[in-house]
């Protein structure tokens, strides 16, 4: 016997059955082939139509219990609408199954496009959703990108690393490091240059000697630390520190600025 093809199926008929006894799926699926044969001609002939794959394997579930056996019946159609309504109401005409009296009443008719024309609406909003989630605003990407120039236009003068404009600049602004070279690009500062840690380089003592010099340092007890270790090597003209507690990559431009001009005059 041909099974239907579930790609072709459109429709399926749901239809709950009562019998008033003891019957088995064998005993349905003859009721539903025999009392119905010839109701509705040839051509609309549930055996002929399932042999044909328009009508698809009969799916039957029965439970008896207490002498009376009730369960569902599903069929699925690959006829047009009109003619899946007609096997829907003809199930309806059947009144025995096996030797017991039986009613058969039809539940639905579902459209399977629509189902599944549902379930693609709806997973398309999920996917949607979770795609809206990912797609960063347009600052963002700005940023980031603006972040990637600003990476890329950090040097090295002497080993340590500085802004592009400490080679030609006549003065610089010495930082602890690498990210505070970075904060100060961000907001336009181009001649900072980073000392890489508490331990000060040798090679500062003659950028210090030839270039006017600002520490910015931070507010904190490391900031203190490196200032010392600073003075011993170099000649500092100016000192700006980050408000007490905060970092120079922490600072906002705002802060930055303000720090910078309120420097003090350095002692050697």
């Amino acid at each position: 016997m041909a099974k239907l093809a579930q790609t072709s199926t459109k429709y399926q008929i749901r239809a709950r059955i009562n019998a008033e006894g003891a019957v088995e799926k064998p005993d349905v699926i003859g009721a539903l082939f025999g009392q119905t044969e010839g109701l509705l001609g040839p051509e609309l002939d549930l055996r002929e139509m399932q042999q044909t794959g328009r009508i698809g394997r009969i799916e039957v579930s029965i439970d008896t219990r207490n002498g009376r056996s009730n369960g569902t019946i599903v069929i699925p159609s690959s006829l047009d609408i009109t003619e899946t309504a007609l096997v829907a109401a003809v199930l309806e005409t059947i009144d025995r199954v096996g030797p017991c009296n039986a009613k058969i009443s039809v539940d639905t008719v579902e459209d399977l496009r629509t189902v599944k024309r549902e379930y693609v609406i709806n997973r398309a909003k999920q996917i949607l959703s979770h795609l809206i989630g990912k797609i960063p605003e347009t600052s963002t990407v700005t940023e980031e990108l603006m972040e990637s120039v600003r990476q890329a236009e950090i040097t090295e003068y002497m080993k340590m690393p500085a802004g592009p404009d400490v080679a030609t600049s006549n003065s610089i602004i010495v930082c602890e490091g690498r990210a505070d070279v970075v904060t100060l690009l961000r907001h336009g500062v181009k001649n900072a240059i980073a000392v890489g840690g508490t331990s000060a380089p040798p090679t500062l003592t003659k950028v210090c000697r030839e270039k006017e010099t600002t520490a910015f340092l931070d507010g904190d007890r490391g900031g203190d630390l490196i200032l010392k270790e600073i003075r011993q090597i170099a000649e500092i003209d100016f000192i700006a520190r980050a408000p007490y507690g905060k970092e120079v990559e922490e600072l906002t431009k705002k802060e930055i600025f303000k720090a910078l001009r309120g420097n003090i005059q350095g002692l050697a």
